[in-house]
């Protein structure tokens, strides 16, 4: 079997089947074709894109006695990577994320102030920097357009760094002493968990294709890291600071208890006013 591929009549790539051995041009040095595949009737020519130019290929196919011929015409075509809505609701729900970590941050820091270090608040805020810079980033290289090394790194930077979204939703919870690890708390992880794993199999199944056929998988992975970063807002909002103030028999020592936290601070005097597990 031999097969022959030109280009303006020019040969650009031959194959000899007997000796398995191919023999591309000089203009054409990244051409091959597989040899397998010739058994089931294909001898598609492969190239680099730097290589491949705009025209007409003739396929040559001799075997035993037969011939045949086949001519491809080759187009270039500028096509985006994802469709437009697709670009805007992969940059939207990892931003819209990261805001909603940042209305979390200042709960914590002007609600639970008394009960969250500096050290902590400091390291909150260092790892919340680093993850706004990874999605900004990530979206300025993410721009619309075809398949790209560049594009294909944005889109990375974008979704890999969503992990530190679970870890601070973890540490948020744990440093406000009245939700801690609940039920709902640990629901919320785990939906923010379930949302990171299918973002990055739709991140890996996208790169590896140049249409990428997974785009879906990859945005609703995403919408469910903003989702779960939404709950968590609501829920240190309007759950996790639901307390009363109560007194004893005696009236001499008042008690703060806030989702089965009990403070409880000696006075003589009791006061009206019952804040954060403190009196004032």
């Amino acid at each position: 079997m031999f097969v022959k591929w030109k280009f303006r009549d020019k040969y650009i790539f031959f194959y000899d089947g007997d000796k398995n051995e191919s023999s591309p041009n000089s203009n054409f040095s990244s051409a091959f074709i597989v040899p397998e595949a010739l058994l089931s009737g294909i001898a598609s020519l492969k190239m680099a894109k730097s290589d491949a130019v705009s025209g007409n290929y003739t396929c040559e196919v001799t075997e035993l006695t037969r011939e045949g011929e086949t001519i491809v015409e080759l187009k270039y075509r500028v096509v985006s990577w994802f469709s437009p809505n697709e670009n805007i609701l992969i940059v939207i729900f990892p931003m819209l994320a990261v805001l909603l970590f940042w209305g979390q941050f200042g709960i914590v820091t002007l609600k639970y102030n008394a009960s969250v270090t500096k050290e902590k608040t400091i390291l909150l805020f260092v790892a919340g920097l680093v993850l706004t810079t990874f999605v900004i980033v990530g979206a300025i290289l993410f721009v619309p357009g075809e398949y790209s090394t560049k594009r294909a790194s944005g889109l990375g930077l974008i979704v890999v760094p969503t992990v530190i979204l679970i870890l601070l939703q973890y540490s948020v919870f744990m440093i406000a002493p009245a939700i801690g690890m609940s039920s709902f708390s640990i629901t919320i992880l785990i939906l923010q968990v379930l949302g990171f794993v299918l973002s990055v199999v739709g991140l890996s199944l996208c790169v590896s294709e140049c249409t990428p056929m997974h785009g879906p998988l990859l945005i609703s992975g995403l919408g469910i890291i903003a989702l779960a970063e939404l709950l968590g807002l609501v829920y240190m909002k309007f759950v996790g600071f639901n307390g009363s103030c109560t007194w004893n028999a005696t009236g001499e020592t008042p008690v703060w208890q806030e989702v089965g936290i009990a403070y409880a601070a000696n006075s003589d005097e009791p006061q009206p006013t019952c804040l954060k597990g403190k009196r004032e």
